[in-house]
């Protein structure tokens, strides 16, 4: 028991820490006119945002019931939705999303499911993400060099769509030589002189990752068809918030740009190890808005997409975590 409670001490400072660079960094950015420029915002636009926000749970919860059936486990929404808003807590509380997949694993395998089984179930879920931003990334930079300026919002949206499909159908097929890329890409690590105690923890998780891709190859068509639409959908709409954020704000933003932004900022977030890439994403997003937007606009949007992607995870989902799974997993990821 005291080591789960120097791992909820030493988690709790990471979070205030990352909460005070969270709010002070915008704050220092767009100075106290961005509290005006909040209070000038509708009501209506943050209850939008959150319900953008729950909506999208109960699509992952839809593809955690799809990834668990094909398992033989069957979940039903509440249960599914249960897991996912626990598991999306964990990711937000933790350095670098840590907890996550600890929370998923204990969370599933209290319904029956191996450990070993639903952490590969969480490394192919992780896969379909993967395979959603590389393949968003590519269409959205080519939509910039092919598509014209004025191109409307629907048509973009439904572009997309029908290439990510097209995009996954084809990177499918990759599956079955995950094994010679695993091997191939270790001797390029050996050879770059990466230490044998990271080369190691790599390759288990490349491993964990391929049976995960394994467990699901067996899985029709059909149900992963609906898993990728699932992901794609809760992507976009999540995706969506901050080019609704800026918008309410009164900053002008094209929704490819915004989607560019929040990826960017995000994945530079997690370089902080800090809870939710707090410090991180607001930094590079204000960075990144400052050619599109002026400072205060840009830095009330970030407040608003913030409050949207991480301090509503972590209302929301504190609850659920600690009702779920609260001192086991602490005491697990004391260990």
């Amino acid at each position: 028991m005291a080591g789960t409670g120097l791992t909820k001490h030493r988690f709790g400072l990471l979070l205030a820490l990352g909460l005070g660079l969270g709010l002070g960094i915008p704050l220092a950015m767009g100075g106290p006119e961005v509290v005006r420029v909040l209070l000038q915002v509708p009501p209506e636009i943050p209850v939008l945002l959150m319900g953008m926000i729950f909506v999208g749970w109960n699509l992952n919860a839809g593809r955690v019931r799809l990834l668990t059936a094909g398992a033989d486990v069957h979940l039903g929404q509440a249960k599914a939705l249960a897991i996912l808003m626990a598991t999306e807590f964990a990711i937000c509380i933790t350095p670098a999303g840590s907890g996550g997949p600890l929370t998923y694993s204990w969370l599933l395998s209290r319904h029956g499911l191996a450990r070993s089984r639903s952490l590969a179930l969480y490394a192919a879920d992780q896969f379909f993400d993967m395979l959603f931003f590389l393949s968003a990334l590519c269409i959205v930079l080519l939509n910039w060099l092919l598509v014209p300026r004025d191109w409307h919002l629907g048509w973009q949206l439904g572009s997309m769509t029908i290439l990510l499909i097209a995009t996954m159908s084809s990177m499918w097929l990759c599956v079955d030589h995950c094994r010679f890329l695993c091997r191939k890409t270790g001797r390029l690590l050996r050879g770059l002189g990466v230490n044998t105690r990271w080369r190691r923890r790599l390759a288990r998780a490349a491993m964990e990752f391929h049976r995960g891709l394994r467990l699901v190859k067996g899985y029709s068509p059909a149900r992963l068809a609906a898993i990728f639409l699932l992901c794609s959908a809760h992507w976009l709409l999540r995706y969506s918030v901050l080019y609704i954020a800026v918008k309410a704000v009164g900053g002008e933003i094209s929704w490819s740009y915004a989607f560019v932004v929040q990826m960017l900022s995000l994945t530079a977030g997690q370089a902080t190890l800090l809870p939710g890439g707090s410090g991180g994403a607001e930094a590079s997003s204000g960075l990144l808005l400052a050619p599109q937007i002026e400072p205060t606009t840009a830095a009330a949007a970030i407040l608003l997409w913030r409050f949207a992607t991480f301090y509503w995870y972590l209302i929301a989902g504190a609850p659920v975590f600690v009702t779920l799974a609260g001192g086991p997993v602490w005491r697990l990821a004391a260990k």
